[in-house]
């Protein structure tokens, strides 16, 4: 076999590329893994939520474990963002701009639509999805927007039913003062 064409590099590494389904799939299992973790890490820890100034040792046990689940979390998301990258032909020095707000918004979408390069580049050989890889992908393209909508139609509700109660508290002090 041609040795050029092998991958057997770790998705884990920087080092490779990532087409955009790989990309999507790899943010949505390094996703779900960090929910996970902090379920379960707040699960053990009750008093995580509380006062900070009553913080029991396992409350503080719990919040350097989710503080290191989160630097877990920026790793890899670098490492994807590097990879995908490497799958356009750039440098993985432009990962850094996830750090800018508001480019770093511009900067995802750049990454999630454009397409990589169909032929071998500096960074290697086209790396072919993997089936598991494209169904977290396909989960991450349908939940992500349900998501954002919720995000936004939840307090658009939760003010609605708030005004109507005010409303209906009204009305009633209305009626019984006449």
């Amino acid at each position: 076999m041609n040795q050029k064409y092998q991958t057997s590099e770790s998705a884990l590494s920087p080092s490779g590329r990532f087409g955009r389904l790989s990309y999507l799939g790899w943010n949505m299992l390094m996703s779900f893994s960090i929910l996970i973790i902090i379920g379960i890490i707040a699960a053990f820890s009750p008093g995580l939520l509380a006062d900070p100034t009553t913080m029991t040792g396992s409350s503080m046990l719990a919040t350097v474990l989710i503080g290191i689940a989160y630097i877990v979390l920026l790793y890899f998301s670098f490492v994807f963002t590097i990879r995908r990258l490497h799958d356009r032909n750039h440098i993985g020095w432009l990962s850094l701009l996830i750090l800018v707000p508001g480019i770093n918004l511009v900067f995802m979408l750049y990454l999630i639509f454009a397409k990589g390069d169909d032929r071998s580049n500096q960074y290697g050989p086209r790396r072919n999805t993997k089936g598991w890889e494209k169904v977290l992908a396909w989960i991450y393209i349908l939940i992500f927007p349900l998501a954002f909508l919720a995000a936004i139609a939840l307090p658009a509700y939760q003010d609605y039913v708030t005004r109507a109660q005010q409303a209906q508290m009204e009305i009633q002090q209305t009626e019984q003062n006449n």
